[in-house]
């Protein structure tokens, strides 16, 4: 009973109680440790199931990997010219050979280059103290800082005026250089119209230094010109604003009433409240097929073609005149040039044409080949197949076909050393055993239907080392031949039909992954059950200890009292004494009634044994008796204990 701690009879060394409880539980505990054994060995031939079903996944992922990724198809394109610039590439199958490429013109786009100075002056009239520096139509914006002339910082803010900037030139230099806006030409005087001119009574004028931080004499189009006392604006400073409606923006004509173009027949329609910028972008993003920008440097439009080749472009007014403000028509200034077809030859043959600078087999007959050019040279491509690919493919199936091998070799061997037999997890799995065996007649047998060079292993330099069972490759050149002169004959003996190498061993590998997931479920079940028998088991043996137990402690309570009573006892017992056997009912039940033992051990009992044994067995000992009538294996222990009582007494041999 759990917590108990006793002593005297039931926990004196004559008499452990406790051992005789626990090698009874022992001795039914048997079919437990059995079942348990059985248990433990379902689990490490599953867990050795399933390192084997991994090994088994990963051969046929390396399978897989030949047949998914093209490998035995794949090619590798380089070129002679080092440091080429051309990009080359090749598709699965393309065909192998040296192929010279002799570019004497490259594809160009056509495109219709508007006219400059599309935009307005940026003023009418010589007095521009009403145009602001932020808002000006030039090119580029004014930036806010300083600037030399002279020598002299002027500063400048986008909030000033042109004409404040005008002033501004003439207060720093103490008067010596004036600046001024002139709308019209003055041939005669070599001034432009639209245009800044600075004039200096004192000598020659010098332009900006190396910490100005204001680029306004570079936007005013200013720059030394020699030894001059003049200086005016290199070309016209208006440009067209994009992103004010066309009414403001600069353009010369009248868009009050908005209108529409063509563009390579896609009709675009605008409204006065259009921009420029508005109207490009969708030009850029229809099916006119072209790019239109703006080039604000030189002031004008420009339409290119978003495909390459010798075709043209289409472009009219419908009505308002846009393109024709914008320089676009032949009317106006605007210049179509025909785009152009690349121009090649290959391996000295006839001269090819393509509309695009990717030449590829649709226009130089080579399967799989596709070359993208943009230099006007002669280069010598070689296509040749991927071998490092296909190589490190088939490594990889030797590398996973040896570690499957080793696994199945070692959870199915048998060792004997010394005599003494060792059997591996899986050593009576003859499905395992064959696995292996299997895949070694698989891989090596030649591949039936293959017609070529290679039809088996042996043809690629492969083999096996004779000792382990593992697959190594033998001959690497004879791979390397295989691989790079005869790619074809290498595709067909691992892929092409049912029976070659990569389909037959990937079939047979799914079919014994199958087989090792049947297993793994069966051992699965086996153990629930095993756990339903242990448990029921281990409930009866917890029943039974209980019971001993209990039974035991029974006779444990009376000891204290025993010791305590002597007279009490003595007297009981003698008046208790029958000669003819009354007393000794444990002794009678364990050696039988016609057994005269029984009576030595009285005499012991009336004689020898300690006092306080004597009456304990007196008070409990007719009913222990009764309950031990029907416990054979505790009758058998106690026997032997009362055996060891008498030993020394004459009586007891001379019964024997």
């Amino acid at each position: 009973m759990s917590g108990i701690q006793i002593s005297g009879l039931l926990s004196n060394a004559a008499f452990d109680w406790k051992s005789i409880v626990d090698q009874l539980i022992a001795a039914d505990s048997i079919p437990v440790t059995t079942l348990q054994t059985s248990k433990t060995s379902n689990t490490n031939q599953s867990t050795a199931l399933v390192a084997i079903q991994t090994s088994l996944q990963n051969l046929q992922d390396s399978l897989q990997s030949m047949r998914s990724g093209d490998i035995f198809t794949s090619r590798n394109v380089s070129s002679d010219l080092a440091n080429t610039t051309w990009q080359c590439s090749s598709v699965t199958g393309a065909a192998i050979g040296n192929y010279k490429f002799a570019v004497t013109q490259l594809a160009t786009a056509a495109q219709i280059t508007g006219a400059g100075n599309i935009g307005a002056n940026l003023s009418g009239s010589s007095d521009v103290s009403s145009l602001t520096l932020a808002t000006l139509r030039t090119a580029t914006a004014v930036t806010a800082g300083t600037f030399s002339v002279n020598g002299q910082k002027v500063t400048i803010a986008p909030t000033d005026s042109l004409q404040d900037a005008l002033g501004a030139i003439s207060t720093a230099t103490g008067g010596h250089v004036t600046a001024s806006y002139h709308p019209n030409a003055d041939i005669s005087h070599g001034i432009l119209a639209d245009g800044i001119t600075l004039t200096c009574d004192n000598g020659p004028i010098v332009l900006g230094a190396a910490n100005d931080t204001s680029n306004f004499l570079a936007v005013m189009k200013l720059a030394n010109n020699g030894t001059a006392a003049k200086v005016s604006s290199s070309a016209l400073l208006g440009t067209v604003a994009t992103t004010a409606t066309l009414a403001n923006s600069g353009l010369t004509g009248d868009f009050s009433s908005g209108g529409s173009f063509l563009i390579n027949g896609v009709t675009f329609n605008y409204t006065t409240t259009d921009t420029l910028g508005a109207i490009l972008n969708r030009i850029n993003q229809s099916a006119a097929g072209v790019t239109a920008s703006y080039d604000s440097a030189n002031d004008r439009v420009m339409l290119v073609n978003k495909t390459t080749g010798d075709v043209g472009i289409g472009a009219s007014d419908t009505t308002g005149g846009l393109l024709a403000a914008l320089g676009l028509t032949s009317a106006t200034g605007g210049a179509l040039v025909h785009g152009k077809n690349a121009l090649f030859t290959v391996n000295g043959g006839p001269t090819l044409s393509s509309t695009t600078n990717t030449l590829d087999a649709s226009v130089h007959g080579i399967t799989g080949l596709s070359v993208t050019v943009n230099s006007e040279t002669t280069q010598t491509l070689q296509v040749q197949s991927d071998t490092a690919t296909m190589q490190t493919a088939i490594q990889g199936f030797i590398t996973n076909f040896n570690a499957t091998q080793d696994l199945i070799e070692n959870d199915t061997k048998i060792d004997t050393t010394s005599g003494t037999v060792t059997a591996a997890v899986l050593s009576n799995n003859r499905d395992v055993q064959s696995w292996a065996s299997q895949l070694q007649s698989l891989a090596f047998e030649a591949v039936s239907g293959a017609t070529g060079s290679v039809k088996s292993l042996s043809d690629l330099g492969i083999d096996f080392d004779g000792i382990t069972g593992h697959l190594a490759i033998k001959n690497s050149s004879q791979l390397a031949t295989a691989l790079t002169d005869h790619p074809d004959d290498v595709t067909n003996y691992f892929l092409n039909g049912s029976t070659a190498f990569v389909p037959k061993l990937y079939s047979y590998l799914s079919n014994a992954m199958a087989t090792d997931t049947s297993q793994q479920s069966s051992l699965t079940k086996s153990n629930t059950d095993l756990d339903a028998q242990i448990a029921t088991l281990q409930s009866r043996l917890a029943d039974e200890r209980t019971s001993l137990t209990d039974a035991f402690t029974a006779m444990l309570d009376a000891q204290s009292a025993a010791q305590n009573q002597q007279t009490y006892m003595n007297n009981t017992f003698f008046k208790s004494y029958d000669p003819n056997g009354g007393m000794c009912w444990v002794a009678r039940v364990v050696y039988g009634a016609q057994n005269p033992r029984w009576l030595v051990f009285r005499h012991w009992l009336l004689h020898r044994a300690p006092v306080w044994f004597r009456a304990l067995y007196l008070r409990h000992g007719e009913s222990f008796a009764g309950w031990l009538a029907d416990k054979p294996r505790l009758q058998a222990v106690i026997r032997g204990w009362m055996d060891a009582r008498i030993t020394s007494l004459a009586l007891a041999r001379s019964v024997r």
